[in-house]
């Protein structure tokens, strides 16, 4: 996957954590879909302008100006969530009071439940390389439970995919 979105090269982005990767390649996926169902949008039109025979008008540049500008706007809000995210993330990635953020040991509550999920994961992947294993100490931890909440069951099911 190709990252724009941002600058992956830019000085502020060059020691970022597993979850904030993590946050700009949703981010960069999101956009893609974006620029696609735009794309697929514009074919659309012009398909509709050709069977008119009206093809060669100005309608379509028209349109599609305002799809490309309707697409960006939209991309330009992503963008800036993510920056937000990463914002955010840098000031409180840290820790806390009780020390480094750090699943289980210091879980990080201010995360929304998807960054949770990923933190999860990742954790539980790095535990044991023994598939079963995994997916038997997942389905002992009372904490995933309530920290993941509805996610809780997607990482279960994942998990024993790989069973």
């Amino acid at each position: 996957m190709v990252i724009d979105i941002i600058d992956p090269d830019a000085p502020e982005y060059q020691n970022l954590s597993n979850l904030q990767l993590a946050m700009i390649r949703a981010a960069q996926a999101e956009k893609n879909d974006i620029l696609a169902k735009a794309a697929e949008e514009k074919e659309k039109l012009f398909l509709k302008l050709l069977k008119n025979n009206m093809a060669r008008s100005s309608v379509y540049e028209n349109a599609s100006a305002d799809i490309d500008a309707e697409a960006e706007r939209k991309v330009d809000v992503v963008r800036e969530d993510l920056l937000h995210r990463l914002a955010y993330e840098n000031l409180y990635g840290d820790g806390n009071e009780n020390g480094v953020y750090r699943y289980p040991e210091n879980p990080n509550y201010n995360l929304d439940y998807p960054q949770r999920f990923l933190v999860v994961r990742d954790y539980y992947m790095r535990v044991t390389t023994n598939p079963q294993a995994r997916l038997e100490a997942y389905g002992m931890d009372s904490l995933a439970r309530s920290y993941l909440g509805e996610f809780y069951q997607t990482l279960y099911e994942l998990l024993a995919s790989y069973c």
